[in-house]
């Protein structure tokens, strides 16, 4: 009976060549689109992980309720101690001391009179210490662009476009000035060594990166940490793991009476990320009900503009003894023939697009300056095991549909009619 179907459309094109195609491209479509998804919603998470978020995050309760404006008075002090017992109480994290700061980054000539400056953001990792993950985390090395990264106390890297918009070159001297932790005027010289892009406009306008101890003597922050980031291996965020780990932790920790107590929170609990991502992923089912619903709009008129074709071959097929629910069965039966053909084709020509973004992606820059959001400048798909059959859902449920709505008319017509169309 397969063969028999199989040979039916192979021979005649009007019956599969058209729903083929429609098949073939709306499987592409949504192929590609639930991995450019995927691959949206993958550096968005990695992007804002590694450079704001962490996979989870330790702050004083103060702090984290105005953590946006930076508030380093209110930082957590004692950080090593509390750092190594976190490393101690959660070994599956790789913990880090960081602290974020904004100021005024001023460049003298050489009078030692102003000649250039400009309002820098600004963030103290551990760069100097040979151990340390976060030159790797921050893929420093590969974003450098000019000099090298620091080596010695005093030595700092700012963003390549910050350098040229500023046009400074390497090694002149800056001055940091800003705020302390105790609310006095910080002023602390640093010398650039390097440029880096990050290639996120966010931080590419005016980023600036040098070693925590030297921030800590410039803000009188000795030992004290605006954040404490735990990141999970491989880089990949566990929503389970971090809020069971967040919730162990605000149960030893957290004072009620203490407003400096640490409290520790999860990457979904920052920045609005768990709504958005809520939301994101409620598209993606809309996007494949979407499709379903258009592709079967399209295959019943296919399906009934290619029924009143057939009416002849119905009536010959109820005229030799063959039921109305057998003829029906057979016109499934070749939507799914239609349906596996197509999907297989629009999934594999869907897969080679988003691989192709994956690899090579898709440069916004252009589009994205100005932006605030933590997210790369060049677009990037990426294929899951999902991106294999995501498209089989569409591609099969609308042909099925469709066939089994056309279909529908065979009952409502009288063979007899049939028969009077056979003789006509």
């Amino acid at each position: 009976m397969i063969k028999f179907l199989l040979l039916g459309l192979i021979r005649d094109r009007h019956r599969s060549l058209f729903p083929i195609i429609v098949v073939t491209l709306g499987v592409m479509i949504t192929c590609f689109l639930y991995s450019y998804m995927n691959g949206f919603v993958s550096d968005f998470i990695r992007s804002n992980a590694i450079f704001d978020t962490g996979h989870v995050k330790v702050m004083t309760r103060a702090y984290a309720d105005i953590a946006n404006q930076i508030p380093n008075d209110l930082a957590l002090f004692d950080a090593d101690q509390i750092c190594a017992s976190l490393h101690q109480d959660y070994p599956q994290y790789d913990w880090v001391e960081r602290i974020k700061f904004g100021g005024l980054l001023d460049f003298p000539d050489e009078e030692g009179v102003t000649r250039v400056q400009g309002p820098v953001f600004g963030l103290g990792i551990d760069l100097l210490d040979s151990a340390s993950t976060e030159v790797e985390r921050l893929n420093l090395n590969q974003s450098l662009v000019r000099g090298r990264l620091p080596e010695e106390p005093g030595e700092m890297v700012i963003s390549d476009d910050f350098a040229q918009a500023l046009d400074v070159e390497i090694g002149d001297l800056a001055t940091l000035i800003g705020a302390t932790a105790n609310g006095g005027m910080a002023v602390f010289n640093f010398r650039l060594v390097g440029t880096v892009s990050f290639g996120i406009s966010a931080l590419d306008r005016s980023a600036m990166l040098a070693d925590i101890t030297d921030i800590q003597y410039a803000l009188d922050m000795e030992d004290g940490a605006g954040e404490i980031l735990g990141f999970l291996p491989e880089g990949f965020y566990d929503d389970d793991v971090c809020t069971e780990t967040k919730d162990a932790f605000n149960a030893n920790y957290i004072q009620n009476d203490d407003e400096f107590s640490p409290v520790m929170i999860t990457l979904l609990d920052q920045n609005n990320l768990g709504d958005l991502l809520f939301h994101i992923d409620v598209r993606k089912y809309i996007m494949v009900i979407i499709f379903i619903s258009v592709m079967s709009i399209v295959l019943w008129n296919t399906g009934l503009t290619s029924g009143i074709r057939r009416y002849t071959e119905m009536g010959i097929r109820l005229a030799i003894g063959e039921s109305k629910g057998h003829v029906y069965g057979t016109l499934i039966s070749e939507a799914v023939i239609v349906g596996l053909v197509g999907s297989t084709l629009g999934t594999m020509l869907g897969l080679t697009f988003a691989y192709y973004l994956q690899e090579v992606g898709y440069d916004i820059s252009s589009f994205a300056k100005g932006t605030s959001i933590l997210i790369s400048s060049v677009l990037r798909a990426h294929i899951t095991p999902g991106s294999f059959y995501i498209g089989f859902i569409p591609g099969l449920g609308a042909t099925i549909l469709g066939a089994a709505f056309s279909g529908i008319g065979l009952f409502k017509r009288q063979t007899s009619q049939l028969f009077r169309e056979l003789e006509e």
